[in-house]
């Protein structure tokens, strides 16, 4: 990949098929914060958000992206894989659209999205939180957490705690964080990590199915979070979420509008999709928001 280190900025224009604000507003990730810019100035976006434990300020105008104050080593090895940037998206399309005619326009209508690979036991708690729950609110929650048992990583930006630095937060402590019900899973969660009994590399290594069980063992975590959760932060891009959106978009694309369960809407996605189940199913719920 080309990239030019100016001015200790990270200068891309050598990317194909990545649009910057449909990555990060798609649903997938939580932990950013949008720049207001002129309506007219709409060739350009601007964000800040915390991965890892690091701050990032990135901008797009046109084909051209800007990683501020973002050293060559630190652009190596954490943002090309948190924005999967070395990854042949072409491709994939290509053979979405293939298989699957009738999504040409969803899919080159959403063509910049790529799936983020972001740190398990962030999107652990994120995709707890945004059970219920719309993007603003989920933000919110995150930002609040992050806020209060983070680390500072740049202009009001924190980063998400480590499990460590949850170790002895309670539910009523989640509940002033507006986390509601939401708060006993979230305590359910954090000690399940710190006890080792679920860990992000260990289920890395597992199956989809048996990756999925595990998840759900998880108080609050059920097929769609866990599915969001192997999707993002797993690397299990054959992990297909399916939330009353999916459910609305598959029926209506592929079925007339007849109404099908969700287990058989995942056995048809699997089918349909195969191992680039997660791509797909982003382009249909980038589609689903903007037009159901």
């Amino acid at each position: 990949m080309k990239y030019t280190h100016r001015d200790n900025n990270i200068i891309l224009t050598d990317i194909p098929d990545f649009n910057l604000a449909q990555t990060i507003e798609c649903g997938q990730c939580f932990h950013f914060i949008r720049k207001d810019l002129p309506e007219e100035d709409d060739s350009r976006s601007e964000y800040t958000l915390a991965a890892f434990g690091r701050g990032l300020r990135v901008a797009q105008d046109g084909d051209t992206f800007t990683f501020y104050d973002t050293k060559a080593e630190d652009f190596e090895k954490l943002w090309i894989p948190y924005f999967d940037l070395d990854r042949d998206y072409g491709m994939i399309k290509d053979f979405i659209i293939e298989r699957n005619p009738e999504l040409r326009e969803i899919v080159e209508k959403n063509a910049g999205i790529r799936l983020l690979n972001q740190d398990f036991f962030e999107t652990l708690l994120s995709f707890i939180i945004s059970q219920n729950n719309r993007i603003p609110q989920i933000k919110k929650v995150v930002a609040d957490i992050s806020a209060t048992w983070g680390r500072k990583v740049g202009d009001d930006l924190y980063s998400f705690p480590e499990p460590g630095e949850l170790e002895g937060v309670c539910a009523a402590d989640f509940k002033e964080k507006k986390t509601g019900f939401r708060a006993a899973y979230l305590c359910d969660a954090v000690s399940k990590v710190l006890s080792g009994e679920i860990s992000g590399e260990e289920l890395k290594r597992l199956e989809l199915d048996e990756c999925e069980k595990k998840l759900c063992e998880i108080k609050g975590v059920g097929p769609k979070v866990a599915n969001c959760i192997m999707l993002f932060s797993l690397g299990k891009r054959e992990a297909f979420p399916i939330d009353v959106w999916m459910k609305r978009v598959l029926e209506q694309v592929y079925f007339g509008g007849k109404e099908k369960s969700k287990p058989e809407l995942a056995a048809f996605a699997k089918d349909k999709y195969g191992e680039y189940g997660g791509y797909a199913q982003q382009y249909l719920f980038a589609y689903a928001r903007e037009e159901l």
